[in-house]
């Protein structure tokens, strides 16, 4: 009888938990990208499976219909990796106090004026008070582009600014596309889409700010401090699928634009996708916007990402700081 019972109880313990055995949880990355094809090394690595074969256990890949939208979303910490515009990023961190570092480039550049040739031939005819013009909120990437022009060309800044239609980058195609508009800033994708509809790119960042920053990936403080092994992956894969918009062009833009169409069917809100459903992402847009307006690269130069702060700050939208606050360029690869 007694050896029965031990042999009961050996059984037990082997069926109950113990506590401190439990295993332990699979670190994982919630991801985020914007609507645009600056995250176009992130879009090639989803769909060639390379974060998997990295052992990265990317549970969410969430897009955004902007930037900011996204750095809303940063804040509720609702994300713990993003692939997104500089400017966003600054903002999160400085007013949103967001505990982010920027471990690597993907572009610089990727922003544009996109006008109606017929009615705005330069941009002076922008301060014309029947010029309609369209760029999104303040702290935008291309808000910041708009004050550059401004600065640049010595326009009279209340003839512009009273007049601005404040509306995210699909929309400001949209409304060029239904005359709503005749002038809109847009991040790329959205200007080589409005080239193959008929309206002509003005200016491009390069034109009013050279070596400007377009987008990084960023991560959580706590994920560097935790899974220094999960970052290093993730740059790794960054660098990876930039080297391939670069070694394969043509298949890169096919991939970065079957993507984003599926993306943008979710990502649009209801009315302006019905009316959306008309753009078509096509893979020769996003090759001209890949190769020609935007300069793909994982590099970050300190200089710039100071002077876009210290400019933020002039602006107005933000309190200065140490560019070296957010930065981490650590797990870059020669």
């Amino acid at each position: 009888m007694k050896k029965i019972l031990m042999l009961l109880l050996a059984g037990l313990l082997l069926i109950i938990p113990f506590s401190g055995c439990a295993p332990k949880e699979e670190a994982s990355i919630h991801m985020a990208v914007e609507f645009v094809d600056h995250a176009a090394c992130a879009h090639i690595a989803r769909n060639q499976e390379w974060f998997e074969a990295e052992g990265l256990k990317v549970t969410a890949f969430e897009d955004y219909i902007t930037g900011m939208a996204l750095s809303t979303a940063l804040g509720r910490g609702d994300i713990n990796a993003a692939y997104i515009c500089l400017i966003p990023a600054i903002c999160a961190y400085a007013n949103g106090k967001v505990p982010l570092k920027v471990v690597a480039g993907t572009h610089k550049y990727g922003y544009g004026l996109l006008v109606d040739a017929n009615k705005v031939r330069s941009v002076k005819d922008l301060e014309n008070p029947d010029i309609r013009l369209g760029c999104a909120r303040e702290g935008s990437p291309v808000d910041a582009i708009m004050h550059k022009m401004i600065d640049k060309y010595q326009l009279n800044e209340n003839k512009i600014s009273d007049k601005i239609r404040r509306m995210p980058p699909p929309e400001v195609l949209l409304a060029l596309k239904m005359g709503q508009l005749d002038a809109g800033f847009c991040c790329e994708q959205f200007p080589s889409m409005g080239e193959e509809l008929g309206f002509k790119t003005l200016l491009n960042a390069q034109d009013v700010w050279p070596g400007m920053q377009g987008s990084v990936l960023i991560v959580t403080d706590d994920l560097i401090r935790d899974h220094p092994d999960m970052v290093r992956k993730l740059v790794k894969v960054t660098q990876r699928g930039t080297r391939y918009i670069h070694e394969h062009p043509e298949d890169a833009a096919t991939i970065v634009a079957g993507e984003l169409t599926v993306a943008g069917k979710e990502v649009l809100p209801l009315e302006i996708g019905k009316v959306a459903a008309g753009l078509e992402i096509t893979p020769e847009a996003i090759l001209k916007s890949l190769t020609t307006k935007m300069e793909c690269t994982t590099s970050v130069d300190p200089a710039m990402l100071q002077e876009e702060i210290d400019y933020l700050a002039k602006l107005g939208y933000i309190e200065s700081f140490n560019a070296e606050d957010i930065l981490d360029l650590s797990f870059l690869e020669d």
